[in-house]
């Protein structure tokens, strides 16, 4: 019924953790009857976004309940690594959350102290969708610091060069990579193939392997998916609702266009 009181999120933290392949797509539309569909459609979760998406908290709760029962993990992105956002958030009862511009191991324990009760953090207890609004309270408590799945992305040249010391932090579950992002930091704003992007991308993958840390990434696409797998990475944003959307819209009025009959005679 509640997002964060099923075996299914509890079982996407395992997978994640023990470095199964999990396949995302990136949600940018506002629409609780589209995340459905994607929800439905084989995906292992899905990214919904607070950071550039015009989500309002009530559409991004209907997005969340969109899903019940689909067996399709729930990570949404914050706007910022912002103690009230994360408060709000969490209470919306999603199966996890992935925060944006983490360059450092300092901004990691901020983040894990808002996401924890007390003793372990300062979260605010709240009667959300997450506790099936204080229906579920006194269970979800006990159990929501080690259900929560908590993603740091990794997209700025500071957060590359202290990457070695912020995969040490224990209570971070994985890290993402946001190309775009990082290639603007590096100086070179969507050369993601840029040899200096490439280079920060193979030390952070480095990094996480050397401490044992899930790794994903922005990839776009499915041969990108592929490609970075390869190289180890298992939390795979492999395209976005947009894109396929458009893409698929566009390849069917090319088509329709096509046929003899549509031609002047």
């Amino acid at each position: 019924f509640f997002s964060m009181s099923s075996k299914m999120q509890e079982s996407f933290k395992q997978r994640l953790l023990k470095g199964d392949a999990l396949f995302g797509i990136y949600i940018s539309f506002s629409v609780p009857s589209l995340v459905e569909m994607f929800s439905q459609c084989g995906f292992d979760w899905l990214w919904l976004d607070f950071e550039h998406a015009g989500t309002s908290l009530e559409t991004m709760q209907t997005m969340l309940a969109s899903m019940n029962g689909s067996g399709c993990a729930s990570l949404v992105r914050l706007p910022w690594n912002d103690i009230v956002w994360i408060k709000r958030v969490l209470d919306l009862g999603p199966d996890g959350i992935i925060i944006p511009m983490v360059n450092s191991r300092k901004d990691i324990q901020s983040a894990i102290q808002a996401c924890r009760y007390p003793p372990e953090g300062v979260r605010g207890v709240g009667a959300g969708r997450a506790s099936g609004y204080g229906l579920n309270l006194k269970e979800y408590l006990a159990t929501a610091n080690r259900k929560l799945v908590v993603v740091c992305q990794v997209e700025t040249a500071e957060a590359v060069a202290n990457i070695e010391d912020m995969v040490q932090e224990e209570g971070v579950d994985a890290f993402l990579i946001g190309p775009w992002d990082l290639s603007g930091s590096l100086g070179h704003l969507g050369d993601l193939e840029h040899p200096s992007v490439q280079e920060a991308i193979d030390k952070v993958v480095s990094a996480c392997a050397k401490a044992n840390k899930p790794l994903g990434i922005q990839a776009g696409n499915p041969a990108k998916t592929h490609h970075y797998m390869a190289k180890g990475m298992t939390l795979m944003a492999t395209g976005a609702d947009c894109a396929l959307l458009g893409a698929a819209v566009k390849k069917h009025v090319a088509d329709c266009r096509a046929c003899p009959a549509s031609s002047p005679a």
